[in-house]
């Protein structure tokens, strides 16, 4: 084995993440190193200025085929990217940077904001969050620890 991979986690294709920043304790990621760059899923998008600084406001439904629980957000505005979906489509989305939790360890990542109502998960771990800090098992999933509903229902009480 590389040294420089021992000090990697392993991962499998799907993982718990948290943003507590954002007051998101458990997000659900589908890990895709062909995706560049990391998205979740944020409806009710609205940019806005605080003391001179571009922020935007957001909302997430944190958990999958859930809409009962909402999380209000609000985070500094990075930039605003497009992104080329797998299907091809085009999309102007906010890009924000916060710590994202994988596991026990925290980094910063840049997030993109997108409705991902349609897609399986609430959230995309892409390889730029994951360059140099992961091993992906193909075959794994939630390597780090599953929520069962007990835990989530505890995290997100309604």
């Amino acid at each position: 084995m590389n040294p420089q991979n021992a000090e990697k986690m392993l991962i499998g294709n799907d993982e718990w993440c948290a943003f507590l920043s954002l007051g998101i304790p458990a997000i659900k990621a589908r890990v895709d190193s062909g995706a560049k760059t990391s998205s979740i899923h944020a409806i009710n998008i609205v940019r806005f200025l605080r003391e001179d600084e571009h922020w935007v406001r957001f909302d997430v439904h944190p958990l999958q085929k859930n809409k009962k629980v909402t999380i209000h957000c609000e985070a500094p505005l990075v930039d605003h990217r497009v992104i080329k979906s797998s299907s091809g489509d085009k999309e102007s989305r906010p890009v924000i940077r916060i710590p994202l939790t994988l596991g026990n360890t925290t980094w910063d990542a840049e997030v993109t904001l997108t409705n991902r109502d349609s897609m399986g998960y609430r959230m995309l771990l892409g390889r730029e969050a994951m360059m140099g800090r992961v091993l992906i098992d193909p075959e794994g999933v939630c390597l780090l620890g599953e929520r069962d509903k007990g835990t989530l229902s505890a995290l997100y009480p309604v």
